[in-house]
């Protein structure tokens, strides 16, 4: 997957210069440019059944999480409301008092960040599980491009950030991908096992720890000495 993201920016300068000697008066259709696809991923994992899926369950599995979280939420709406009220009035007298009104806006801001903080510790399990299935479809997806490109005989995928325009909807892949994808993964593990971390977390722990041993045979030898 990675390889396909790094060419995308190869792949459009590639797309463009076969733009360039299509005719000028083409068809309403277009000439259709053949091995040349466009494809989002994010709306194919989006429209994946196993996101779908997990979605839905998610509201029931995790809903102790998610209505602490609104309560919470209200909770520290109805703290904050009355010192916001007092700042804007304060803020809107003769003569205001800026130094007061600092304290005030200090102690709104604290109370808000403490309180988003609060709520997404209380929501870290669903951040997890969201991490968990997006994960598992990432995993299948690398093949499914591979899959739908082979079968519709393209040989470059293109993001729709790198198309300035398209005519038609003849180089649409998403459908191809999404079809492959559901195929292999019908749905997803909602809850991640114990211990489990985001992908991003391993390789960078990974990263660390192959720095440090790179560095501990350095550390042990010593140089030698003239006489």
């Amino acid at each position: 997957m990675k390889t396909l993201i790094k060419s995308a920016a190869l792949a459009s300068s590639l797309a463009l210069a076969t733009v360039a000697v299509q005719p000028a008066l083409a068809q309403s259709t277009g000439t259709i440019v053949q091995g040349l696809g466009v494809a989002s991923f994010d709306a194919v994992i989006a429209n994946s059944n196993a996101y779908k899926t997990a979605e839905q369950q998610r509201q029931t599995t995790y809903k102790a999480q998610y209505d602490q979280a609104k309560a919470r939420s209200e909770a520290i709406q109805a703290q904050l409301k009355p010192l916001v009220d007092k700042f804007n009035a304060d803020r809107q007298a003769a003569k205001p008092n800026q130094t007061a009104l600092q304290q005030q806006a200090a102690q709104i801001q604290q109370m808000q960040e403490n309180g988003q903080r609060e709520i997404q510790q209380i929501l870290a399990p669903v951040a997890m599980s969201q991490a968990y299935v997006n994960e598992q479809i990432e995993d299948k997806l690398d093949a499914a491009v591979k899959a739908a490109m082979t079968k519709k005989k393209v040989s470059i995928l293109l993001s729709p950030e790198a198309i300035l325009a398209v005519n038609g909807n003849a180089y649409n892949l998403n459908q191809d991908i999404l079809n492959e994808l559901n195929s292999a993964l019908p749905s997803a593990q909602l809850v991640p096992p114990s211990g489990w971390e985001p992908r991003q977390i391993r390789e960078a722990r990974a990263q660390q720890q192959a720095a440090a041993q790179a560095q501990a045979p350095a550390a042990g030898v010593t140089q030698p000495t003239g006489r």
